[in-house]
C-alpha cells in the first residue's frame, strides 16, 4: 500500500495507517475557515434577531406597565414598576369610546377579511393554473396594484365613495380595505397555487369534478398554509389602517353615528384628553388596540412561517 505505512506495536503486532493525501490538509483547512465562518455568520445573525427583539419588547414592555401606572409615576421613571396594580385605565379608556371603536373594527373586518380571501385566492387560481388571453395582462395589473402608493389615490378615492353614498359607512369602508389589499393577496397566493402538484388538478378533472369543485374542494384545503399566512398579513395591514378610515370614516352630517375605526379611535382619545393629561389612559388605551394583534401572531406565528416557505419546498 503506497499511502499507508506500518508502526511497530510495542507488544509485536503492526497497525496499518493510512497516510493523508496530498490535498487532505488543504480539505481540512478549508472546512476549518467555512465553520469558522459559519461561526462568526451564527453569532452576527443571532445578535442582530436578539437586538431587533429587544427593540421590539422593551417599548410593548413599557407601554403595558404604563397603563398600570399614574401620571405622577410615569413622568418620575419610565421603567419604576406601579405601586398598585389595578385595570382603572383600561375601565377609564373603554368608557371613553375605546369599546365603540374597538366594536366598529370588529365589524369591518369580520366581512372585509373572508371577502379579501375569497375574492384573492379566486383571482390568484384562475391566473395560476389557466392560460388564457390576458392571462399575463391581469396579473401585472394586480401587481402593478400593489406597487401603487394609496396616498397618491385618497382623493379621487374619497369623490368616488362620495359619489356611491358610502362614507361614514362600515360598506365603504370593506370594499375599500378589500381592494387595497386585493393585490398583495393575489400576488402571494398566485406563487403558491403554481407549486401545488398538477396531478391532484388533473386527477379531479378525469373523475368529472366541477371548477368551482376542484378550487374549492382540493385547491384550497391544499393551499391552507398560504391563506393561512396571508391572512394574517391581512389582518395586521387592515387592523393597523389609519389613512384610508381617516379619509372615509369623518362624521357626516346626517349621520347619527361615529363608526371610526380603533386607530382614529386612539388619536381622538389623545385629542380629547386636552391639558387633562390622563397618559394612563391613553397607553391603556393602545394597550387594547395592541393585544388583539399581538395574540393573534403569536398563536399563528409557527403557520405563518410554514406558509412562506412551503412554496420553496415543495
Amino acid at each position: 500500500m503506497s499511502n499507508t505505512r506500518l508502526i511497530p506495536d510495542a507488544a509485536r503486532d503492526a497497525v496499518p495507517v493510512a497516510l493523508p493525501s496530498k490535498g487532505a490538509g488543504r480539505h481540512s483547512g478549508g472546512a476549518r475557515r467555512g465553520d469558522t465562518e459559519g461561526r462568526v455568520l451564527n453569532v452576527f445573525s443571532h445578535g442582530f434577531l436578539i437586538l431587533w427583539a429587544v427593540m421590539i419588547v422593551l417599548p410593548l414592555f413599557w407601554l403595558l406597565l404604563g397603563s398600570f401606572k399614574t401620571d405622577s409615576e410615569i413622568g418620575a421613571s419610565a421603567w419604576s414598576w406601579p405601586s398598585n396594580w389595578n385595570f382603572d385605565a383600561f375601565g377609564r379608556a373603554w368608557d371613553k369610546g375605546i369599546g365603540d371603536y374597538f366594536a366598529n373594527t370588529l365589524i369591518v373586518l369580520v366581512f372585509s377579511i373572508p371577502l379579501t380571501m375569497l375574492l384573492g385566492a379566486m383571482a390568484a387560481y384562475v391566473l395560476a393554473r389557466y392560460e388564457f388571453r390576458g392571462n399575463r395582462f391581469f396579473y401585472y395589473f394586480f401587481v402593478a396594484g400593489a406597487m401603487f402608493p394609496v396616498y397618491l389615490g385618497l382623493v379621487p378615492l374619497y369623490f368616488l365613495v362620495d359619489m356611491l353614498g358610502m362614507l361614514n359607512t362600515y360598506q365603504g369602508l370593506i370594499l375599500v380595505y378589500v381592494a387595497y389589499s386585493l393585490p398583495f393577496t393575489v400576488f402571494f397566493m398566485h406563487a403558491f397555487f403554481r407549486t401545488l402538484p398538477t396531478a391532484v388538478h388533473e386527477a379531479a378533472v378525469i373523475d368529472g369534478a366541477s371548477h368551482t369543485r376542484i378550487f374549492f374542494q382540493v385547491m384550497v384545503p391544499m393551499a391552507k398554509p398560504g391563506l393561512l399566512s396571508v391572512g394574517i398579513f391581512n389582518v395586521l395591514g387592515q387592523w393597523n389602517q389609519y389613512i384610508l378610515p381617516m379619509t372615509l370614516m369623518q362624521q357626516q352630517s346626517g349621520f347619527d353615528k361615529d363608526r371610526s375605526v380603533l386607530t382614529q379611535g386612539l388619536v381622538l382619545l389623545n385629542q380629547q384628553q386636552g391639558y387633562e393629561g390622563d397618559l394612563p389612559v391613553i397607553f391603556a388605551g393602545m394597550t387594547i388596540a395592541m393585544l388583539p394583534v399581538v395574540v393573534v401572531y403569536l398563536s399563528f406565528q409557527r403557520q405563518v412561517q410554514s406558509g412562506l416557505t412551503a412554496g420553496t419546498l415543495k
